[in-house]
């Protein structure tokens, strides 16, 4: 998924963590679109044929067509050939690895008559999947439930800027999450208290490049298919889930309604303008 990961155990083990990083790797196997033999790679290959994948990404693709209700299709999963447009083909880790799409590849597209069946998914002749962010929070998710599962107190899992805590924290009373400031390195503009829970962020000043001479990012706008323009340059949510936090972010940049609709669905939300001014939802004090 070409991003960093950080895994913080409470009362695990070495062997625990170890553990951990290699589901992560398997993760990464499973959902990179810059592997050419990944589970995503293969279903966005096969141009409308069945194929058979990990139950863990039968799940993941479950969650993307879910997200895309949920946000009422400001985070679309089928962006992926917009984001080649922009330029961001090869990995930003590694270069050499770069995503290819067939010929069919188009956007917009509807995602109706997407089927996922014993672990076998069918995608529609032109539908192409990122698992970006969605995958990230999505894995953040499952390590840390694993942890869990395995006997430590606590865990906090961090992969590209997707945060999801549980149990036990090291002070035993919260996890104390920083939200970065986008504009002084090392420095953080905003703390979050969590119990159980996840924080998800997403800005328009990290993964940037030139493209013909416009200055792009990595997050498309749902509504013009390309890089984002917004006076919001970062997003960060509180949800649940990490997946579900990475998906509400992506609305923030785009509706007019957001500080007020981020709530009904359960979440927190912190936005930072490009004039360095920020807003937050009412029900973000509940958790600084």
């Amino acid at each position: 998924m070409g991003t960093v990961a950080n895994i913080v155990l409470v009362g695990g083990t070495e062997d625990m963590l170890d553990y951990l990083v290699r589901i992560v790797e398997f993760l990464e196997s499973l959902w990179s679109r810059f592997n050419s033999e990944s589970d995503i790679s293969r279903l966005n290959s096969a141009e409308g044929s069945p194929v058979a994948v990990d139950p863990l990404t039968a799940k993941l693709v479950s969650e993307m067509l879910a997200a895309r209700a949920l946000t009422d299709g400001e985070y679309d999963p089928t962006i992926l050939p917009k984001l080649l447009a922009e330029g961001y083909v090869a990995s930003r880790v590694n270069p050499t690895n770069i995503t290819v799409l067939p010929a069919s590849a188009r956007w917009p597209i509807e995602t109706t008559g997407t089927t996922i069946q014993d672990n076998v998914v069918t995608l529609p002749i032109g539908v192409t999947l990122d698992s970006g962010g969605i995958g990230k929070g999505f894995a953040a998710d499952i390590v840390s439930t694993t942890a869990l599962e395995q006997g430590a107190l606590g865990v906090l899992v961090e992969i590209g800027g997707d945060v999801r805590i549980g149990g036990t924290p090291p002070d035993g009373r919260h996890w104390r999450i920083d939200i970065e400031d986008p504009f002084v390195d090392s420095s953080a503009i905003a703390r979050v208290n969590l119990i159980d829970g996840a924080v998800a962020t997403s800005s328009t000043l990290k993964r940037t490049w030139d493209n013909e001479g416009r200055t792009v990012n990595h997050l498309i706008d749902a509504h013009t298919g390309q890089a984002m323009e917004s006076a919001i340059v970062t997003v960060s949510v509180i949800a649940v889930s990490a997946s579900i936090a990475e998906v509400i972010t992506k609305a923030g940049f785009t509706r007019r309604d957001f500080l007020t609709w981020a709530p009904t669905l359960g979440a927190a939300a912190f936005v930072v303008y490009r004039d360095g001014t920020t807003e937050q939802t009412a029900n973000w004090k509940d958790y600084s």
